[in-house]
């Protein structure tokens, strides 16, 4: 099969690999669309040390199975699908809890830490395991499939939320997960939602898709100006889909006495934390790893138009043609959001 293999640190070469072997409880996907994450772009030059070459890349992916293993019950040859990025184990204690996301065994589609190494779907071909599978609906295309991994993040963190009917929201980063939680806020029943980023075009989208408001970080100071959008109260709640220290303590600073704070991004693995005001103010501090079942749901909202995925894919290209658009990624071309490749 056709491949784009991160062969070493930035050197992603296009490129014939073997065909992935199933085992009994796996089936063969013919990858349909898989689309580039910021993950991925970073995991490229060696910086988040989770993608240790040799490596074939792609989490966030849909395709048409095209063989199953002889264990394998629910699912046929032809059906239309997309996975989990995260293959977990099912016996662990946090999986017999249900929070799959957090099982002692994950492993990440595309991802090789020292511990383990999983091929993804930057490829013709991927073997999964059914237990990770999802039928697409009859309406939705491979394309929209394929950012249901994203959509599904954004829901996790909003439903770990408290959000009550019309609570003001502050979320710090719009980009494209930054995005999808500006419209799950929504869908959750929340009032005034403001987005924040320092790119114009993506406040610009935020606002077009959901947002009420949209803030420039560098233009103001983010804290005072929700603070004055809500009354001198602060916002009820803030969604910090950046990770790092500026992003954390504005979502901090824009929240009222009692609000609540959802960290979704991790880009800097420490941050400055200001425990005091946290304290004296008793804000709530909660963090978001990955999705935790969301898929059916977030799959349905998309088919019938709840979440609008298609404004935010901004390029279609073939597989053949990854190298280029990875490097356009690398190196933040304007305008470009998100970007799924077709093998």
């Amino acid at each position: 099969m056709k491949a784009l293999v991160l062969e070493e640190y930035n050197k992603l070469v296009y490129r014939d690999m073997p065909d992935p072997q199933i085992n009994d409880d796996e089936v063969l996907i013919e990858v349909k669309a898989c689309g580039i994450c910021g993950s991925d772009v970073h995991g490229m030059d060696g910086s988040s040390g989770r993608r240790h070459p040799p490596l074939i890349m792609g989490h966030e992916a849909s395709g048409v199975i095209v063989d199953r293993g002889s264990a394998v019950r629910g699912f046929e040859r032809g059906d239309r699908v997309t996975f989990d990025s995260t293959i977990y184990c099912g016996c662990c204690y946090y999986c017999r809890q249900g929070l799959i996301n957090l099982c002692d065994n994950r492993r990440v589609l595309g991802v090789s830490p020292p511990e383990y190494r999983q091929h993804g779907a930057f490829a013709q071909f991927v073997a999964v395991p059914e237990h990770i599978l999802y039928r697409l609906p009859d309406n939705l295309s491979f394309v929209q499939a394929a950012m249901v991994e994203p959509v599904s993040i954004a829901f996790h963190a909003v439903a770990l939320t408290p959000i009550s009917l019309g609570d003001s929201a502050v979320v710090i980063g719009s980009g494209m997960v930054g995005i999808f939680v500006i419209q799950a806020l929504r869908a959750a029943g929340c009032g005034q939602v403001i987005a924040v980023d320092l790119e114009q075009s993506k406040v610009e989208l935020a606002v077009e898709l959901g947002a009420d408001i949209g803030l420039r970080a560098d233009k103001v100071e983010v804290a005072q100006e929700v603070q004055k959008l809500t009354g001198g109260k602060g916002a009820n709640i803030a969604v910090e889909v950046v990770g790092n220290t500026a992003a954390v303590n504005a979502a901090i600073g824009s929240l009222r006495k009692g609000g609540a704070l959802t960290i979704v991004g991790n880009l800097a693995a420490t941050v400055d934390f200001p425990l005091q005001e946290v304290v004296t103010r008793q804000i709530s501090v909660a963090g978001s790893c990955s999705s935790c079942g969301e898929y059916p749901a977030c799959l349905d909202m998309i088919a019938r138009g709840i979440i609008n995925v298609d404004a935010l894919v901004s390029k279609v290209a073939p597989l053949a043609e990854g190298v280029e658009w990875f490097k356009k990624l690398y190196n933040q071309e304007e305008g470009l959001m998100k970007v799924i490749l077709t093998p």
